[in-house]
């Protein structure tokens, strides 16, 4: 049960990109928090970051870096997730996980709060928040899910460097500003820091995120494909991705088609589902030029939904544009999200 005046909140991997906005998240939400621990490994710790004014000491996370801690948010790669959310789970933390380390395990939820939120009620301690260019994407989905049914889903996404990290981005503007220069640039990074080859990404498209799997989509694709069927309760749906890296900061768009399992809704009333979808914003007007792109979603937790239409040719089918701040609803958000529904549902 919570303390007086809040929960006893830690942050793992609070120097990294997306735990920084965690802690900003935590703040502009006022979650109830009682006492806030932020950690990370040994080579950031002894930094200092802010919280309501307060200075507050990062500190290696050790095991025993858990001892009272009753929320524990984690982003500081699968490797330490792996090692140490058991550790928290030991110690009585509830771990939200923003990693892939325990997203399809079969005993830890999947969760996206306005798809699958009665699914924290099952959880044995970890709770994994999904793969960034998932979420917004079955956001947008799950309306015509609940009313229409859901028979296929073939995404092609076009994705910021940020995903891969601030080294990723400061690579990005290290390139851009070279090329303008006229100078070459040496790739370190992209497409994945372990491949043998890396690619230019400024003034570029890069066609993989993550490395190759045997059946030849990557591993950012399988991501897309399973753990959208997991959140979803739909084994069986039929989901198809290509991702891919485009010179961008921050925000991730992406090209969505998608079939109902019935018939007979029009455009209008894909508009208006859309409309009140929770956790959604449409901007879809044509003749305005009025739709959703990266740099107006930077810094806002919202899913962005444009350019919806009606596919020619089959009476069910439907594309539109997503786009959402991968740093925020792809990760930061998502994960605060799910510890004030862990709160709202009393369990913890």
């Amino acid at each position: 049960m919570p303390q007086e005046k809040g929960f006893h909140v830690a942050v793992v991997g609070a120097t990294g990109a997306v735990g920084q906005q965690m802690i900003k998240t935590l703040e502009e939400r006022n979650f109830p928090i009682s006492k806030l621990t932020l950690l990370s490994s040994s080579r950031s710790a002894g930094t200092t970051a802010f919280f309501k004014g307060q200075e507050i000491t990062i500190q290696e996370a050790l095991p025993e870096s858990f001892e009272g801690v009753q929320i524990a948010l984690f982003s500081a790669g699968g490797s330490v997730s792996k090692e140490l959310a058991p550790e928290a789970v030991k110690r009585g933390a509830i771990v939200v996980d923003n990693t892939s380390a325990f997203r399809m395990d079969e005993n830890v939820p999947l969760v996206v709060p306005e798809v699958n939120e009665e699914d924290l009620k099952n959880h044995n301690g970890i709770i994994a928040n999904p793969n960034c260019s998932t979420i917004q994407m079955v956001v947008a989905l799950e309306p015509f899910r609940q009313k229409f049914g859901l028979g296929k889903v073939i995404v092609s996404t076009y994705q910021a460097v940020s995903g891969a990290g601030a080294a990723a981005v400061d690579e990005l503007k290290r390139q851009t500003k070279a090329l303008m220069n006229d100078e070459e640039v040496e790739p370190k990074i992209l497409p994945v820091k372990s491949a043998s080859k890396h690619y230019q990404i400024a003034f570029n498209a890069v066609p993989q995120i993550d490395t190759f799997q045997d059946n030849g989509f990557t591993f950012e694709e399988m991501k897309m494909i399973n753990e959208t069927k997991k959140i979803m309760h739909m084994p069986s749906l039929q989901v198809a991705a290509t991702c891919v890296r485009l010179p961008i900061a921050i925000g991730h768009s992406e090209s969505v088609y998608f079939e109902t399992e019935t018939a007979g809704l029009t455009i209008d009333e894909a508009k208006d589902l859309m409309k009140n979808a929770p956790g959604v914003i449409l901007e879809d007007d044509p003749s305005q030029q009025l739709y959703p792109m990266p740099a107006n979603c930077v810094g806002k937790n919202e899913v962005f939904v444009g350019r919806m239409r009606k596919d020619l040719d089959y009476e069910k089918g439907f594309h539109m544009w997503v786009v959402s701040d991968n740093l925020l609803k792809g990760a930061a958000w998502n994960s605060v999200q799910i510890a004030e529904s862990l709160v709202k549902l009393e369990l913890v």
